[in-house]
């Protein structure tokens, strides 16, 4: 992502937080972030997409760092996962998402529920995996059911803790105590044999894009790169780095890529001196085309 846009970003989500995203307005958000209504309308479709793209781009970062904890240690270590929960949590308090969410979900708005709802899978699926980690293959029948139990015990926890202590306290000392619960509830349906879903319905709430997979993205992400490398980063080229950007990141990143916008980038990159028969934007055209053709089988 251009660091234009994660500006835009960034001092859109500062407007959330003060004013709410009800009465945020897009003109709101042109003015603290300086630029024009077209500018706004090339990186979102809508205010909605925006504050999507927000989510986004916390979580990734999320992903990132919570990764990060694990490098050089022992995925079975329940510390670590304790610590990983820790900052998934500070991450929601620090950028005030909870409030985001409640204000969202009143909306009715159905791309933004869509977008809450896929988190929420998502966030499913990494406790599932972590805790297959740290409990084993042999309790995997009963880590879906787990991991649905852990997200709705420490949800309560924390909320009725900072109803009693305030909001400021250190919630280190609640994960601890739901991590502790679910270790005995594994325990207990394991040897119970109690199940209430089964783990293949995580295929059916996060189906694998077979259209755009990693693969794709890598390959994406190639071309790209050795397009940039033809350009002199000067202010007169930061228009085909936008374009480039806007291209890598509407097909890796959006659900329902804007194929009339990435054609029309496509065509505006064709048409100047730079890239002007250059193998490399074949490439990227060819790759782009049989990404559509492919959606085209799917749908």
């Amino acid at each position: 992502m251009n660091k234009r846009k994660q500006h835009v970003i960034k001092m859109a989500h500062q407007l959330f937080i003060d004013k709410g995203f009800q009465a945020t307005s897009i003109q709101d958000i042109l003015e603290i972030s300086g630029i024009s209504k077209g500018t706004f309308y090339n990186y979102f479709s809508s205010k909605s997409e925006l504050l999507i793209a927000l989510f986004r781009m916390i979580y990734e970062q999320l992903e990132h760092d919570r990764n990060k904890l694990l490098i050089g240690q022992d995925p079975s270590n329940i510390e670590i996962f304790i610590k990983q929960v820790e900052l998934q949590m500070e991450t929601n308090r620090a950028n005030k998402l909870i409030s985001l969410f409640e204000e969202v979900l009143v909306l009715n708005d159905p791309e933004l529920k869509k977008s809450i709802r896929y988190g929420n899978f998502k966030m499913i699926n990494w406790l599932y995996n972590r805790f297959i980690d740290i409990f084993g293959e042999s309790k995997k029948p009963f880590l879906l059911d787990s991991a649905i139990m852990f997200t709705g015990i420490l949800q309560n926890n924390l909320k009725y803790y900072h109803a009693a202590y305030g909001a400021n306290v250190s919630i280190h000392q609640v994960i601890r105590y739901s991590v502790e619960r679910i270790v005995k509830m594994i325990e207990e349906v394991s040897k119970t044999g109690d199940q209430l879903l089964n783990p293949e319905f995580l295929d059916n709430w996060l189906p694998n894009s077979s259209y755009c997979n990693e693969n794709f993205k890598k390959k994406l992400a190639n071309i790209v790169l050795d397009l940039k490398k033809m350009l002199d980063h000067s202010k007169e080229q930061e228009k085909y780095i936008e374009l480039l950007d806007f291209i890598q990141e509407e097909l890796s990143d959006s659900k329902n890529p804007r194929q009339f916008l990435i054609e029309s980038a496509l065509l505006f990159l064709n048409n100047s001196d730079i890239f002007l028969k250059k193998q490399e934007l074949q490439y990227l055209e060819q790759l782009i085309q049989d990404y559509f053709n492919q959606i085209g089988k799917t749908n």
